[in-house]
């Protein structure tokens, strides 16, 4: 059995590294292992992506079925890894469904038969300047706090025809009809 880790025990098959580092658990078979690699690489992707003279806000992630993303104009088909900027107007038809991950860390899943705008997105930590503000114009959609919504809440503004909501808390649905 290895040696323990911060008190833990270690299951047979692990082994803890080493090196100067921090205590990595190490096991080619650890169904989390796929998991955990797959968040470091999008973690890595939204760092880098973050450059100040990159405009994008946000990326689409596990679309599936037909989503149209509006763009100056234009309508074109979304797809996983696509990235989204400000008045960006994405619908989704019966049965479709995507995740937005935005700079900020802030989830905003689609529902079927749902448009939602990006009216507004700032997120400079350094200049303490944020904001958030989707419109979902009909549908469905379940929104995740990300650091904007832990640092700057009122920046957060989800509106829909009949209401504007401002975030308090982590995590809601909205519907609008």
């Amino acid at each position: 059995m290895a040696a323990p880790i911060c008190g833990a025990k270690l299951s047979e098959g692990f082994a803890a590294s080493a090196s100067a580092g921090p205590a990595r658990l190490r096991h080619r078979n650890h169904p989390l292992r796929n998991l955990a690699l797959a968040a470091a690489a999008s973690l890595a992707l939204l760092a880098t992506s973050a450059r100040a003279d990159d405009p994008h806000v946000a990326l689409l992630k596990n679309v599936t079925g037909t989503i149209a993303v509006h763009r100056g104009g234009a309508s074109v088909p979304a797809v996983s890894g696509m990235t989204l900027f400000v008045a960006d107007r994405l619908v989704s038809s019966p049965g479709a469904s995507a995740g937005i991950v935005f700079k900020d860390g802030t989830l905003l899943t689609l529902g079927p038969a749902t448009e939602v705008q990006v009216r507004d997105y700032v997120f400079k930590p350094k200049e303490a300047t944020y904001a958030f503000d989707v419109f979902l114009a009909r549908g469905s959609a379940v929104y995740s706090s990300g650091k904007i919504g832990k640092v700057a809440p009122e920046a957060v503004k989800v509106g829909t025809p009949t209401a504007t909501v401002g975030v308090r808390g982590t995590r809601f649905i909205v519907e609008a009809e």
